[in-house]
Order: structure tokens, then C-alpha cells, then sequence
């Protein structure tokens, strides 16, 4: 079952890049959150995606949101991909896909691990769902156009 717009998202823990633990609820009446599901780390649409959410981070904050990046690869793996490409936001390991499946953020073309995007208000409420797995740069677009109508 997939998460939409008007849903509570689902409270998750999982390991950042540092090895520290980060809960979705440790955002709640915080701040809005961007959580993005993509494949694998170092690969060419995740890097372009990736790198798009780094070059509008700034703008993210201002708008009073954190990003964070989900995949199934290590806090080891996730540790390299940041700091190649200076990625200044937190990334998650996702070992087994389990938050992935609970998101229903499942498989793109039934092979390969989805590309989606949520955006969650500070209330936990789910805002927009983009999912797309070749508009690397519509994941960033639209998550600031919807921060945007809701500071608005």
C-alpha cells in the first residue's frame, strides 16, 4: 500500500551516513521534511538527483525543510557518496527496503528499486508524492513548489 497525500507518514528509524540514528518523528512540529527514495548511491540518475538536492539545499532551508535521502546501501557507502559529492544533507540506509515498502515506494519497471519523492509538512502529513524515475531534477522542482504554496 502506498503513502499519499493526506496520509500521516509512517515513523521510521533508520542509520545516517555518520552512523548516528534519525527518526522521522524527531522532525515533527520541527520542521517540513523532503524524503527522497532513490535506487544507489554513485550511479549516474542518483548522483544527478542527489547533486539537484544539494544545489538548492539552501533554498530548502529557508523554506524551513530538511532533505534526506533514502537507499538501501550502507551508512559506509552513503559516508563515500556524500562526501564525493558534497552532499550536505542526511542520507539513510535502508538495509532490506523495509521503510521503502512501508512508503510502498517499491520497484520502478518491477526491477530496480523506485525513485519518489515526499514532501511532509511539520505536522507528519504527506503534502505531495512525485515519482519519477528519469525527471532527476522534477524531484527538486516540485518539492519547492509545494514548500513554497505551503509557507504561502
Amino acid at each position: 500500500m502506498s503513502v499519499k497525500v493526506g496520509d500521516t507518514a509512517p515513523d521510521f528509524t533508520l542509520t545516517s551516513q555518520n552512523g548516528s540514528t534519525v527518526s522521522l518523528q524527531d522532525f515533527r512540529g520541527q520542521k517540513a521534511v523532503v524524503l527522497y527514495f532513490y535506487p544507489k548511491d554513485d550511479t549516474p540518475g542518483c548522483t544527478a538527483e542527489s547533486c539537484a538536492f544539494r544545489d538548492q539545499y539552501e533554498v530548502f532551508k529557508t523554506a524551513g525543510a530538511e532533505v534526506i535521502g533514502v537507499s538501501g546501501d550502507s551508512h559506509e557507502s552513503h559516508q563515500r557518496f556524500a562526501a564525493k559529492y558534497n552532499l550536505p544533507f542526511i542520507l539513510l540506509s535502508d538495509k532490506g527496503d523495509q521503510v521503502r515498502k512501508l512508503y510502498g515506494a517499491t520497484t520502478a519497471f518491477g526491477l530496480i528499486p523506485s525513485r519518489v519523492t515526499y514532501v511532509i509538512d511539520q505536522q507528519g502529513v504527506v503534502q505531495y508524492v512525485f515519482d519519477s524515475m528519469l525527471n532527476f531534477k522534477g524531484h527538486v522542482e516540485e518539492a519547492l513548489k509545494t514548500l513554497q504554496q505551503l509557507t504561502a
